[in-house]
C-alpha cells in the first residue's frame, strides 16, 4: 500500500514538472493561488500588414483662378483639402500664400485631350466656368464646356459635383439668352448624371474683392449694403416683371463656403440652392 501511494505521488510530481516546462515555453506561468499571476500574460504580435493610409478628399475647381474660383480654392485650402484647379490660363498672378497650396492645371473644357488628367484622384468637382460674349459663345462656355466636364467627371467616378449657376433675373434672361440657356443645359445634365451628388448654386450678383491684374476692386462696397437690405425684401421678388431684380447680392466668400461644403459633405442635400439658401447655409458653422 505504501509503495502504491509513493508511486502515485511521484507520478503527480512528474506530471506537474512537465506541465510547468510546457507552460514556461508558452511564456505563461500560473500559480496555485487563483488571485496571483507570477508573470503577465504574453501575446505574440500578429504579422503586420501594409495598409495604405485612408484616402483624402481631393477637390478640383474648374475656373479656379477667376473671381469666384479663387475664393473657392482659398476656402478649400483653409479647410485642409487637397485642391487642384483647371483653367485656360493656369496659375493666377496673385501672390497670396494659399496659391502655393493649389495644384494648377492649364487646359480647356472644350478640348478633352488637354485636361482629363486633372481628374485623376479627384473625389469632388466645383465648376465656376462661365462667361459673356456673343449668344453662341455664351452657350458654348456656360453650357457645352460644363456639360463636357460633368460627363468626364461621371465617367471617372467622381462622387460629387457642384455647379455655380445663376439666379433667374426675368427680362434680363432674354438679353443674355445664350448665357442662361447654356446654364440651364448644364444644370439639366448635372441633375441627370449626378442625381444623388449634384448641387446647383444659383447666386445673383456676387460681390467681394476682385483682382484685376495688380488692382483689387472692392465690389463689396456696393454689394454688402444691397445684400443687407434685399435679403429682407423677399416679397418684392414676387412683383411682375421687375421682381427678379430684387434678388439680393451675395458675397464670394459665402458662395465659396457653401460650394466647398456641398462638394465635401456627403449629407448635403442634392439639388438646387437659391440665393436665400446660400445665405442660410453660409451662416451655419462648418462641421
Amino acid at each position: 500500500m505504501t509503495s502504491l501511494t509513493s508511486r502515485l505521488i511521484q507520478s503527480r510530481t512528474s506530471l506537474f514538472k512537465s506541465y510547468t516546462i510546457a507552460a514556461s515555453r508558452n511564456g505563461r506561468y500560473l500559480s496555485t493561488d487563483s488571485n496571483k499571476i507570477d508573470e503577465p500574460f504574453k501575446v505574440e504580435e500578429a504579422e503586420t500588414v501594409n495598409v495604405p493610409p485612408p484616402s483624402t478628399e481631393k477637390l478640383l475647381v474648374l475656373g479656379g483662378n477667376g473671381f469666384v474660383g479663387s475664393h473657392i480654392c482659398k476656402e478649400a485650402v483653409d479647410r485642409g483639402l487637397t485642391v487642384a484647379s483647371l483653367s485656360r490660363s493656369g496659375r493666377p498672378s496673385i501672390h497670396d500664400s494659399w496659391v502655393n497650396n493649389v495644384i494648377w492645371h492649364q487646359g480647356s473644357l472644350l478640348s478633352s485631350d488637354s485636361w482629363t488628367e486633372a481628374l485623376n484622384g479627384v473625389t469632388s468637382v466645383i465648376s465656376c466656368v462661365g462667361g459673356f460674349g456673343s449668344q453662341s459663345y455664351m452657350y458654348k462656355i456656360n453650357g457645352t464646356a460644363n456639360i463636357n466636364a460633368i460627363g468626364a467627371a461621371s465617367e471617372k467616378g467622381v462622387k460629387r459635383f457642384v455647379y455655380i449657376s445663376a439666379a433667374d433675373f426675368g427680362l434680363v434672361n432674354y438679353l443674355l439668352q445664350g448665357y442662361y440657356e447654356g446654364k440651364k443645359a448644364a444644370e439639366t445634365e448635372l441633375l441627370t448624371k449626378f442625381a444623388y451628388g449634384g448641387v446647383i448654386l444659383r447666386p445673383g450678383f456676387i460681390h467681394g474683392t476682385r483682382n484685376v491684374g495688380s488692382v483689387k476692386l472692392p465690389l463689396g462696397v456696393i454689394g454688402s449694403p444691397l445684400e443687407m437690405v434685399l435679403q429682407h425684401a423677399k416679397p418684392l421678388k414676387q412683383l411682375p416683371l421687375v421682381g427678379p431684380l430684387f434678388t439680393p447680392p451675395v458675397s464670394a466668400t459665402a458662395v465659396a463656403k457653401v460650394a466647398v461644403r456641398a462638394a465635401t459633405d456627403p449629407v448635403f442635400p442634392p439639388g438646387i440652392v437659391d440665393v436665400y439658401g446660400i445665405l442660410r447655409y453660409s451662416q451655419q458653422r462648418a462641421t
